[in-house]
């Protein structure tokens, strides 16, 4: 039988993430301690746990098939492969940094300055974009330390809170590209694997639209029906039911999450009462 190969990072925040989605689209893996290739018990999966830098390379190999992987790594070490589905998680920034005191205009000041990163390939190609020559010195590890024992006037590294800059006496002055986690295909995947590949997306892609989405429940005096439906963004239209206390009904809808409060307020604004607001764990348009 033949089975999707998807790449996962092999420990991590990401790896947590990967396995979280996975489990939500309805896939369940037989994986044990320190195991480092897995069986979906329930869909044609094998999954691989690789260092995160490594799986550009098993895709471009056609080792695997797919992976979830940070778009900052495929930017720097996945030249072309693609990607299908943004993830949503794993989110963060690729900046350049400079300590503290001082004091920076403009891109242009990095003009012949040292520095430090383990992303040297993305720092040459946005500096090339903005005219800008520097000395690019490649750190794999912590790199925010080089501005301190002078191997560098500034860093270029991930961003996730600030709080790694901050603690080093380092400043964000330039984001050069935000990143989370996308599923990316290897050009040599077959066509066979392509369509295992269609039924996987349509259950992440039901997952993902589920997160972003919240079941509103409410109750709406009749004459004031027509006023807020008008206010709810639903899928289509909004389902109405009568209720059994008459002049009354039932209104059931979908919100978009990012929206939901804005919404909310307005509704009762506009009389509605009784609102119930629920997750939605699957939904498939």
């Amino acid at each position: 039988m033949t089975k999707i190969r998807i790449a996962i990072q092999k420990s991590g925040r990401l790896n947590e993430d990967s396995i979280e989605i996975l489990k939500n689209c309805g896939i369940s893996i037989d994986n044990g301690k320190d195991q480092l290739k897995a069986s979906a018990r329930n869909f044609p999966m094998e999954v691989f746990y690789l260092r995160n830098g490594d799986i550009p390379q098993y895709l471009k190999d056609g080792v695997v098939d797919i992976a979830i992987i940070g778009e900052n790594v495929l930017i720097e070490k996945g030249e072309g492969i693609g990607f299908n589905v943004r993830l949503g998680f794993s989110k963060c920034k690729v900046s350049l940094a400079v300590p503290k005191e001082v004091k920076y205009s403009s891109v242009k000041d990095f003009n012949g300055k040292r520095i430090a990163t383990s992303y040297p390939n993305t720092v040459k190609q946005y500096l090339k974009q903005k005219g800008v020559a520097a000395d690019i010195h490649i750190i794999n590890g912590s790199v925010e330390i080089a501005p301190n024992i002078g191997l560098a006037d500034g860093i270029c590294d991930i961003v996730s809170s600030g709080s790694t800059l901050f603690k080093n006496g380092l400043k964000e002055v330039e984001v050069m590209l935000k990143s989370e986690a996308v599923l990316a295909v290897s050009p040599k995947i077959s066509e066979e694997r392509k369509e295992i590949l269609k039924k996987l997306q349509f259950r992440i892609n039901a997952v993902l639209t589920a997160r972003q989405s919240k079941y509103v429940l409410l109750n709406a005096p009749n004459d004031k029906l027509d006023s807020i439906i008008s206010l709810l963004p639903g899928m289509r239209s909004p389902t109405v039911l009568p209720l059994a206390e008459e002049g009354w009904s039932s209104v059931h809808t979908v919100i978009n999450k990012n929206k939901f409060w804005e919404v909310i307020d307005e509704l009762k604004q506009a009389g509605a009462e009784g609102l119930l607001v629920c997750p939605i764990e699957k939904m498939v348009l």
